[in-house]
């Protein structure tokens, strides 16, 4: 599997040191599920297909089980991680604090070029369902909320958020292609958002977005259910 999953890095300008590429890959991998809770992943198999030495990856894999998505043996190797619900809900929470603050202040400091930005963005995401392009969707979904921050001059605000999202992230991109979570909910949720902003509006702008993030609570049960393998049953240390 890892053979149809890899091929070996291009090098990219401005893309870092090896080792930074080799993380960004294998975090994309596992967040978006081609590689699957439970997958073996092999210094030298990694290495081998990624046309890199085994330190970056032995440095990568690190960071990755830092961050809760893969697990780290001795004498029985590195498998991805399954999704830690404990995390889920961590990142949820604080997520949730973080952009009611966010959409707050954007309510007070959006402009209409800010506006009109955020309103682009949701439009590509209604692209994205038509075209059944999940993870442009995703992509889009992540602008947006990023768009929100930047409306306030608080770019740092979202990207911070980056490593205390990552379960949930696996979430999302397991809930859309299930309809677990239906994408026109979502987009529904995101107007109403982005419609308090316009408005001026910081009460209605955090109703709204906590409405939102609460939408996980109901949708993550369905997809263990459905899914169960993917996630802890019992939370490991």
């Amino acid at each position: 599997m890892l053979a149809e999953v890899l091929k070996p890095l291009q090098p990219m300008p401005g893309g870092g040191p090896v080792g930074q590429q080799v993380v960004a890959l294998l975090r994309d991998k596992i967040i978006t599920n081609q590689l699957p809770p439970g997958q073996s992943l092999s210094e030298s198999d990694l290495a081998n297909l990624l046309g890199v030495s085994r330190q970056p990856v032995r440095e990568a894999l690190i960071r990755l089980a830092e961050g809760g998505l893969v697990r780290i043996l001795p004498q029985r190797g590195t498998t991805v991680s399954r999704i830690s619900l404990s995390r889920v809900a961590g990142g949820r929470f604080v997520r949730d604090a973080v952009e009611r603050a966010v959409v707050r202040q954007a309510a007070l400091e959006a402009d209409e070029a800010a506006i009109t930005a955020m309103h682009r963005l949701i439009d590509e995401q209604e692209a994205a369902i038509r075209a059944e392009d999940h993870r442009a969707f995703l992509q889009f979904d992540d602008a947006l909320h990023l768009s929100f921050a930047e409306a306030m001059g608080q770019q740092s605000a979202w990207t911070t958020l980056a490593e205390v999202k990552l379960q949930m992230d696996r979430v999302r991109y397991l809930s859309i292609p299930t309809d677990a979570t239906p994408a026109r909910v979502l987009i529904t949720q995101h107007r109403a958002i982005v419609a308090a902003i316009a408005r001026h509006d910081p009460d209605a702008a955090e109703e709204a977005i906590r409405l939102h993030l609460s939408e996980i609570l109901s949708s993550l049960p369905r997809i263990v259910q459905r899914m169960p393998d993917y996630f802890e049953t019992v939370e490991q240390p």
